[in-house]
């Protein structure tokens, strides 16, 4: 086995636990290998530090499998270590049927993603060492799931720094283009052949409930009061305020006064959902925060994206839930939209930012950062008053400090207030390896927003 002697110098981020050598902090190979092959890592002086696959082709060259010197990489190790990460879910996952079973790094499996969608089971392979022992995995994913079907979804460009091309297809048994999930309680249509990732973004699970409370204590700031009713259902007092003539209470079973919601105009209002928020949410490709805010009693829910494949899936989750009388789809760019609506004097209790990342690569922070700002400027531009900014960003690149930043400016040019009401990252399914930065790439805020005078 080839060994890869690292600088004397380099910052001790193998010791601190981070997974991978980079190119920059190697100071020689001794030995012969091939990429993917695996080889020993040891400090300057030869000290055994870890075991992992090398491939002079990334700039990750090397990635940790391994802190034993004796520990074998074959089958059963395959399977232990996939075993692990499906007990960690069982644990700490309320549906462990769907959610990523397999993060990477994370489950001390660098390169490879698992996402389980109940019977079925979507890998990535990202790098060229788990290319390598794509037969171990599979059998491991088969020992351990007794899944009908694994389909792979190799279709990222990541894989391309790695010397592998880029390809879909079935690695084993049946798999179906579409498959059903739940989660939150909620029922989602998973295209897992043409939909982004590998069919649907399991990191925002908890992210996604914690907009529960948001959705109520509406009714009084639309208008709309609860009021003691007649013995003929009407107002028991009129728009003026006075006691209707020759009208008696109607009382319930404990000889308390029914009341029902009224609005300005002294009428009853009929809608069950007459004390929920309207909402905008952008970019809702499956519309799982438009769902999300109809399950907690949102009023109405205006669910936007760019793309018209987005807005079906969308469609099709939402009427498969019993929403779809309470949403309004619109197919737009989300920055021109916000700006006009604006300018058009619109407004919403909470309005949600769910974009795809803005920076792919370091050299696109400072594009990001302007893109952040000016969706979320225009975006707590629309919150009423004493209403709710849900903003999120998916760019590992845009540091949480930058992210938060890049709010507080936002908010500034806006002359908005923001109370930080939560502040997270991923779900549970997603843990970080201490040490590992490059890990923490969700952030998910939620602000109530005031204005500043």
């Amino acid at each position: 086995m080839a060994k890869v002697l690292l600088q004397k110098n380099r910052k001790r981020r193998l010791e601190a636990g981070h997974p991978w050598i980079f190119q920059s902090e190697v100071l020689e190979i001794q030995g012969e290998y091939q990429p993917g092959d695996l080889v020993e890592v040891a400090n300057h002086q030869g000290h055994f530090l870890a075991r992992g696959y090398i491939n002079p082709a990334s700039q990750i060259i090397v990635r940790i499998l391994s802190y034993h010197p004796t520990e074998e990489i074959d089958q059963a190790f395959f399977t232990r270590r996939i075993r692990e990460a499906m007990e960690f879910r069982t644990r700490f996952v309320d549906n462990p049927q769907a959610c990523r079973v397999v993060y990477g790094e994370a489950d001390f499996l660098p390169g490879l993603i698992v996402d389980r969608y109940n019977d079925v089971l979507v890998a990535q392979i990202l790098s060229r060492g788990m290319e390598n022992r794509l037969d171990l995995i599979k059998q491991a994913l088969i020992d351990v799931f007794q899944p009908k079907g694994i389909f792979l979804r190799n279709d990222v460009p990541v894989r391309e720094l790695e010397g592998l091309e880029q390809t879909k297809e079935v690695l084993y048994g049946e798999c179906p283009r579409e498959v059903e999930i739940v989660e939150n309680g909620l029922t989602y249509i998973v295209d897992i052949v043409e939909g982004q990732k590998t069919g649907f973004f399991y990191d925002q699970r908890e992210n996604r409930a914690a907009i529960a409370p948001l959705m109520r204590g509406w009714g009084e700031k639309h208008g709309i009061t609860l009021q003691p009713v007649g013995t003929d259902g009407e107002p028991l007092w009129d728009r003026t305020g006075k006691l209707r003539d020759g009208v008696e209470p109607l009382l319930d079973d404990a000889e308390q006064p029914v009341t029902k919601p009224v609005d300005k105009r002294g009428k009853i209002v009929k809608n069950p959902f007459w004390d929920g928020a309207e909402v905008l949410e952008c970019f809702t490709h499956t519309g799982s925060f438009t769902m999300n805010a109809c399950k907690h009693g949102a009023k109405k829910v205006t669910a936007l994206d760019i793309s018209e494949h987005a807005i079906e899936t969308a469609k099709r989750n939402i009427t498969l839930n019993g929403f779809l009388h309470r949403v309004d789809f619109v197919v737009a760019n989300a920055f021109d939209y916000l700006r006009e609506s604006v300018e058009e004097g619109r407004s919403w209790d909470v309005v949600i930012l769910d974009p795809p990342a803005f920076a792919k690569s370091k050299s696109a922070v400072k594009g990001a950062v302007r893109g952040y700002k000016d969706i979320n400027l225009h975006g707590m531009k629309l919150v009423r008053p004493g209403g709710f900014l849900v903003t999120a960003s998916c760019s590992y690149h845009m540091s949480p400090e930058l992210f938060h930043e890049t709010i507080m400016e936002a908010a500034y040019d806006a002359k908005k207030i923001l109370r930080l009401i939560e502040w997270r990252g991923a779900g549970k399914d997603h843990p970080e390896i201490s040490g590992t930065q490059e890990a923490h790439y969700l952030k998910f805020a939620i602000y109530e927003v005031r204005d500043r005078k």
